[in-house]
């Protein structure tokens, strides 16, 4: 009787021992696959993790040159920032831009351009006279000038927009800075990263 009892501690121990090697090994099999996957799908994984956590795969390409006759596009939008900006916008779209606004289209389709145009605001001491008290408030110096061109090959690295700032009419070229806008934008995905909203 006391040799069956061994018997079965043995075959119990020895049953335990093979179910913990399979599990050690169905975890190393699992651990190599997602360093090494061979059908892609880890992989896609680990970029969309990776495009959640708004930092881009390369560097950012700014936006260089103003698109031109930008001044004569229509509104989308008016703005008014303060905190330490102390600013007014206006926020201005291309043919293709206008045309997703009206017609809801998300994502915004390649060729999108939207354009914000930032004033420091200053009292209107003129008006304040008309009105007889101190309440209105009008553009003053231009402060910089924004653009986003949607273009998801070109701009592939910062969603598909390609962010470009001017200040008295030179672009800034600072990765960093263009990639911050990216990352800024990019808390917005709902909206394909654009913050203003077709004003009625």
């Amino acid at each position: 009787m006391k040799h069956y009892s061994v018997t079965i501690t043995i075959a119990v121990a020895l049953i335990i021992a093979v179910v913990m090697a399979r599990h050690a090994a169905l975890a190393q099999n699992a651990s190599d696959q997602s360093m090494n996957p061979s059908d892609g799908t880890r992989a896609r994984e680990m970029t969309s993790a990776s495009a959640a956590t708004n930092h881009p795969d390369g560097d950012a390409v700014p936006v260089t040159e103003m698109p031109a006759g930008y001044r004569d596009w229509r509104l989308i939008s008016v703005a008014h920032e303060e905190g330490n900006l102390h600013s007014f916008a206006v926020v201005l779209g291309n043919d293709t831009a206008i045309q997703a606004y009206r017609a809801g289209t998300l994502p915004f389709p390649d060729g999108t351009i939207i354009a914000a145009l930032h004033y420091h605001h200053v009292p209107s001491a003129e008006n304040n006279k008309i009105f007889g008290q101190e309440q209105s408030f009008v553009p003053g110096a231009p402060s910089n000038v924004q653009f986003m061109i949607k273009d998801s090959k070109k701009y592939a690295t910062t969603g598909g927009w390609g962010f470009g700032h001017f200040v008295d009419g030179k672009p800034v070229t600072d990765v960093v800075k263009i990639e911050g806008c990216y990352e800024c934008h990019a808390r917005d995905p709902e909206h394909d990263l654009v913050f203003a909203h077709y004003a009625p």
